[in-house]
């Protein structure tokens, strides 16, 4: 996996997906029979100058996006508001050996919120994200366990597994207190109503 000062290597999509760009815009005027190319030709000096001005930024707390040449566009967005994380390979990409991520957050938008294309690297950014976006929640970071014995859960095992059994241990704890206390509850039966609150 890529660490971080390896991927701020990464500030701008590749020179491959000019290329890309090109072909694209080729089967667009073949499928149309010739008619469409004037238009096709114009079509791409807004998606060129978008590739000549994109610039990605990663640093700790997120990842950015910005494009434009009289316009200038920028997205930024930090690790733990990512929601899902998206690879999309078509063709001619794959082909190209290029890949797009996209990064999408809860603002109910269809599309993706940050487009990262025209990457070579697109397995290890992608990877990356969502190690930081699970970082940023918590998810990867050893829990302690709920009834103290024992200090840190392995991050590693069946997450759900380690829940279930910190829950089974957490109810025996709960019952052997309220046996204790002289509650109804025993190890083996049921803990009495308002016995685990």
């Amino acid at each position: 996996p890529m660490n971080l000062q390896q991927l701020q290597a990464i500030d701008r999509p590749d020179r491959k997906q000019v290329t890309l760009i090109i072909l694209s815009s080729v089967f667009a005027s073949l499928i149309s029979c010739g008619f469409a190319t004037p238009f096709v030709l114009l079509g791409l000096i807004p998606v060129l100058i978008r590739y000549y001005t994109t610039r990605y930024r990663f640093d700790e707390s997120g990842v950015g996006v910005s494009w434009g040449f009289l316009f200038k566009q920028e997205s930024i967005l930090t690790f733990d508001k990512i929601q899902d994380i998206h690879l999309r390979r078509g063709l001619l990409e794959r082909w190209l050996k290029l890949g797009t991520v996209d990064v999408q957050t809860a603002s109910g938008s269809a599309g993706a919120e940050v487009s990262l294309y025209g990457l070579t690297e697109f397995d290890e950014v992608r990877d990356f994200l969502y190690q930081e976006m699970r970082n940023a929640r918590g998810m990867n970071r050893p829990k302690k366990s709920a009834v103290g014995e024992g200090d840190v859960a392995h991050a590693s095992g069946d997450d759900a597994i380690v829940l279930l059994r910190e829950i089974r241990d957490e109810v025996q704890r709960l019952q052997r207190e309220a046996s204790q206390r002289g509650g109804a509850a025993t190890p083996e039966g049921p803990a009495a109503e308002g016995g685990a609150e």
